[in-house]
């Protein structure tokens, strides 16, 4: 098994970076994802991290996207409200709030599931992340 330089086995590490990135955010997987590119030499623990920090990003991406329709129609509402026109546009952003929601859980269960196939030194293939990780890494 083999170990990084901070005594932990990679594997472990790995699930661990994954685990800071749900959890800490992006502070946490920022300076764990800058640790390991310095100072570790396992190539997996390296396209791990990176992984780790590209999936956090990608759904911060698509949450983004999400919360963006909802703020459109806040906009156009309140535009509306300005001439005295009153138009509603709630069942759109419960719609919006649903999709919001199942995008956060959708979060957490590919987090979950990166965490535990990163105990074996495994991972969940996503298309997106892992064409950028391969590109760049």
């Amino acid at each position: 098994m083999e170990k990084t330089r901070l005594g932990v086995s990679v594997a472990v590490f790995g699930a661990f970076i994954y685990a800071a990135a749900i959890f800490g955010g992006y502070t946490a997987s920022t300076i764990l994802v800058g640790y390991v590119l310095l100072m570790e030499s396992n190539e997996w623990l390296k396209k791990t991290a990176v992984k780790a920090l590209a999936t956090l990003a990608l759904f911060s991406f698509l949450s983004l996207l999400v919360g963006l329709i909802p703020d459109a129609f806040g906009v156009i509402s309140s535009l509306l409200r300005t001439f005295g026109l009153t138009v509603s546009f709630s069942f759109i952003t419960d719609i919006f709030n649903v999709l919001s929601r199942v995008v956060s859980l959708l979060e957490d269960l590919v987090f979950a599931g990166l965490i535990f196939k990163s105990l074996n030194q495994g991972t969940i293939k996503i298309p997106v992340v892992d064409g950028i990780v391969e590109k760049y890494m």
